[in-house]
């Protein structure tokens, strides 16, 4: 498991791979109806590639595929962390969240979804409040979750 930073080059396969993650991971936790809000397959790869810069963003590459990634900003917030179906439970996300912690000054912050919870919850994330966020008048669960001094 080779773990690097993201490169522009990188986006459009980050795009393909949070579409089939979510499409096929998260189907236990949301309707296909969530499902297809909150992956339409229309990525701005333009913003997406801009974020990613922006941000301290991994990849991790096995047999010269993408099989994850996430990315953290500036500020703590923990924004993506995509693992693809294939390769859930093989410590992908675990070294993918090492990373991006071990970036981050203070606290951090994720808006993780049902299916994410456990994971953060396990590395030791506080749920500080449920929330249902609209996408094309789609409700999504999802839960603001912070790892640190500012835990609820």
């Amino acid at each position: 498991m080779l773990i690097r930073e993201y490169q522009s080059s990188d986006c459009k396969e980050l795009a393909e791979l949070f579409y089939d993650t979510v499409h096929r991971v998260n189907a236990r936790d949301y309707t296909k109806e969530q499902l297809d809000v909150w992956a339409t397959g229309q990525v701005d790869l333009e913003k997406w590639n801009q974020t990613l810069k922006e941000h301290y963003s991994v990849v991790v590459v096995e047999d010269n595929a993408v099989v994850g990634f996430g990315d953290i900003d500036r500020t703590g917030y923990l924004d993506r962390l995509y693992v693809h179906a294939d390769y859930q439970g093989r410590g992908v996300a675990t070294e993918i969240c090492n990373r991006l912690e071990q970036a981050a000054q203070g606290d951090i912050l994720t808006h993780a979804s049902i299916t994410a919870r456990p994971f953060f919850e396990k590395r030791g994330y506080k749920v500080v409040k449920e929330q249902q966020v609209e996408r094309q008048g789609i409700l999504l669960t999802n839960y603001v979750m912070i790892k640190g001094d500012r835990q609820g």
